[in-house]
């Protein structure tokens, strides 16, 4: 896991950065699993994922000091509950009925289109002050607030503020008001 969720970050820096700096004002995303606060006060999973996902935030941190003498960008991000292809495959639906695996796993209900991270990584790069973002781990719920935009169906999912009053409180699954 960890040559598969940090190494390949590392690898690609290696390759992407010199390409980056030729021109001010670059953008570069690493995208993860948790925003930096929910990372820090929640255990993921296992010690292999805790430390991937942690330290793809901070690869993000460090990057921004290494870039920003060159005019360039870094930031973390990361999607909610990520309505994949894989997901709805391990969940027998599709993007069509999705809906329907909330049956088996109710806390689905708050989950979103990788379109809506996608938008999140359009308007951070349209963004002529995407440098205050600098070194920040970000979301796409969060950034959807910011720029106004919207999932497909028009909704915010608002996962990681659902995970921490919901989820992980045991409340009964109920995304009203997360949506």
């Amino acid at each position: 896991m960890l040559r598969l969720a940090v190494d390949t970050h590392v690898i690609t820096s290696h390759f992407v950065l010199p390409l980056l700096i030729k021109n001010e004002g670059g953008l570069l995303v690493e995208m993860t699993d948790g925003t930096a606060e929910y990372n820090e006060q929640n255990y993921r999973n296992s010690l292999f994922y805790d430390l991937a996902k942690t330290s793809v935030i901070r690869m993000a941190w460090a990057q921004a000091r290494e870039l920003a003498p060159y005019g360039c960008t870094a930031v973390a991000l990361t999607p909610g509950w990520l309505r994949s292809e894989m997901m709805l495959e391990a969940f027998g639906v599709k993007e069509s009925n999705w809906h329907d695996a909330t049956a088996g796993q109710p806390h689905f209900a708050i989950s979103e289109t990788p379109r809506y991270v996608g938008r999140a990584v359009a308007h951070l790069a349209d963004d002529p002050e995407v440098e205050r973002w600098n070194g920040s781990s970000l979301s796409s719920d969060g950034l959807a607030r910011e720029y106004g935009f919207t999932d497909l169906d028009g909704s915010q999912p608002d996962a990681w503020r659902y995970m921490v009053e919901v989820q992980d409180a045991g409340r009964s699954p109920d995304a009203t008001g997360y949506r």
